[in-house]
Parts: structure tokens; sequence; C-alpha cells
């Protein structure tokens, strides 16, 4: 285990309490401050609140962060990029209050409680942030690359393993490929983009990604690096290369598209939006669990399938009720309005249906 998560063990044995008592902080009552609006000015919030999780996060919590403190001067928000398992492991644990994830809390999480909220009151569960994920590659003489889920699961099983298969020369009749083995970059921390990757390639691609979705890579195939940075770092700076990553990371890398229907498509924010508002909700949704389960086999052109939402995932009644009243505040406004543009400004995420920001909106104002 690593030393991040290692503090939030020790952290845990001491109890939630012991927390709120190394995490000062003073408010007014969670209705008399804070604002959703960060241009609003007029905070009495106060104190420091930590929270930690999926990396794809990070350009977006960076650019909340600074808003929500500005608006709010007294008020110090810590969010460490460390993936969606630490972050979720880091909440259980009671060394965070809230998580960012990629990946659902699963029900034997559920199932185990969490340190900071008061026993028997549940938790939240709300999408925050949408985006797309985008097959990022760095092949010599290509600039555009058509893949479908077959071949793109074959690449990433180790099935495809050149970058002139017949499989892929197929879908690229415009293209020089290079005869250059191919280098698959994918995540070796546990992941909630690795898991919306493989639930992507095992629903639409299931004869031949026979892995159920997993935060874990499931094949031992390939080259593994850490986070987010570490996959884009890796492409960038391989041979040949080609990966995954939220796509607020791609930069100027290539960006392959993906063939939805019979046509192949670019990741777009209204693309992936389009999917989250045709998705049911998921196996564990309830009145403070928003959760969704995106439909992968769309074969609509608008829509990007290849997609995640993440999540942010923190109590409904707090041990530290001090806390409560920062947490719900930060909470709600990077699911305002605001925040959500201020989200597609900074890294390119599709904001919020107005119908799932007002059922958002509904979960949060129950936080205490």
């Amino acid at each position: 285990m690593n030393s991040v998560l290692s503090k939030y063990k020790r952290l845990a044995t001491i109890g939630a309490v012991a927390i709120a008592g190394t995490i000062l902080l003073s408010s007014c009552a969670a209705n008399e401050g804070g604002t959703t609006d960060p241009g609003a000015g007029g905070s009495e919030l106060s104190g420091t609140i930590d929270g930690a999780g999926a990396s794809s996060q990070g350009s977006a919590q960076e650019a909340w962060v600074a808003a929500f403190q500005t608006a709010n001067p007294d008020v110090t928000i810590n969010y460490d990029p460390s993936g969606s398992g630490a972050g979720r492991e880091a909440f259980i644990a009671g060394g965070v209050y809230f998580a960012g994830t990629d990946s659902a809390l699963k029900q034997e999480e559920i199932d185990g409680g969490f340190a900071a909220c008061v026993p028997d009151t549940g938790y939240v569960q709300v999408p925050a942030y949408i985006s797309p994920i985008a097959v990022i590659f760095n092949v010599e003489g290509v600039d555009n690359l058509n893949l479908d889920a077959a071949t793109l699961a074959g690449i990433f099983k180790g099935t495809i393993t050149t970058w002139n298969d017949p499989a892929i020369v197929a879908l690229n009749a415009d293209a020089t490929l290079p005869s250059a083995p191919i280098t698959a970059v994918h995540r070796s921390d546990d992941s909630g983009t690795t898991k919306n990757f493989t639930d992507y390639l095992n629903k639409a691609a299931a004869e031949i990604w026979d892995a159920p979705a997993a935060d874990p890579f499931p094949y031992k195939v390939g080259e593994a690096a850490q986070g987010t940075s570490g996959v884009v770092d890796a492409v960038t700076n391989g041979s040949n290369t080609i990966g995954y990553a939220d796509a607020s990371k791609a930069g100027s890398l290539g960006v392959a598209a993906i063939k939805v229907g019979d046509e192949f498509v670019t990741y777009s924010p209204e693309a992936a939006a389009a999917v989250v508002t045709g998705s049911p909700a998921g196996d564990t949704a309830g009145p403070t669990d928003l959760v969704i389960k995106l439909d992968r086999n769309t074969t609509d052109p608008t829509h990007y399938p290849l997609v995640l939402v993440s999540y942010i995932i923190t109590c409904n009644e707090f041990v530290d009720a001090e806390a409560a009243p920062v947490v719900k505040s930060y909470i709600q406004y990077i699911t305002s309005e605001a925040g959500q543009t201020e989200a597609a400004t900074s890294a390119g995420a599709a904001p919020l249906a107005p119908e799932l920001s007002a059922k958002v909106a509904t979960v949060l104002d129950a936080i205490k």
C-alpha cells in the first residue's frame, strides 16, 4: 500500500472524530454561508477540507478550487488526484471528506460503511464531471486513425500486435500504417478511467474482450503507467504508441475516431452528454445515489459511448458536523451551472443536463 493510503488507514484507526479535531473548521449554518456562485463573495465559511480521487477530474478540480477559494477566502480545499480507487479507499477510511471517482461505489464498499459519516445515515454519490475518454496515439506518419470496438479490444488485449495488421488497415484505407510493433499503454493503478474503458470494450466487443469491467487493467500485456499523466507521457515519449485518457489531457496527441453505428465518431462534450442523457440508472441507484449505467452499445452517431461519468462521493450526515457546510457548499458549487461552465471551459467537460442537475441539487440539499 502506498504512503498516501497508509496515511488514510492510520487516520481511520483513530476515528472520524479525531480527524475532525485535526481539520479545524468554523462556519455558520449551511444556509447562511458559502455560495454556489464563486463571483458573489461575502462568504462566512472558513476552514480546510480534503478530498482525493479521480485524476480525470484534476484540471476541473484545480479550476473549481481556485474559483471557490476566491469567493470564500477563509476556506482551503485540497484535492489529491491520486486515482479513483485510492480516493474511494481514502473516503471509506475517513481520511478525506469527499472523493472523486470515475468508478461508482461497489455494493460491498457501500455495505462496509464510511468512517466520516454518522452510522446508518447513508452516503451521497452524484455525477459531477462528464467527459469523453480519448484513445490517444503517437504513430509515425499517421495523423488520423479509425478504430472499431473489436479492433481496439484486440490491440489492448495483445492479439493485434503490429500497426499494419489487416484489421487496422481495413479501417484506414487512406493511411500509411507502419509495420512497427504496437505499444499499448494502460493504467498501472486502480482507475475509474480503466473501468469505463474496459466496460466499453466488454459490452461493445464481448467476443474479444472477455474480462469484466474493472478498475485494474485485466490483462498482463502492453505497458503500464501510473495515473492519467503517466499514460499521456508514455504515449507522447514512446514510439508507435496508443493509450486511453480523459479527453482533457489529450493535448496535441492524435486521437482516434471510434465506430458508432455506420460512422466513425470523434469525441465531443456534446456527444458525451448525449450518451449520459440517454442512459438508465445504475444498479445501486437510490434517493442519494444518482449512479448511471451507460449505454455502450448505442448506434447513434451523435453519441460517443466511450465516456466516463465521474462522481463525487460524500456523507449524507457528517460525524464532524462543522465540516458539513463547507463540503456541502463546495459540491453545490461544482455541480451548479457556474461550476459546470468552469469545468467545460477549463477541462472540456460536458455540463450536466438540466434535469440531472436538478436531481443533484435536491440530493445535496439534504447534506448535514
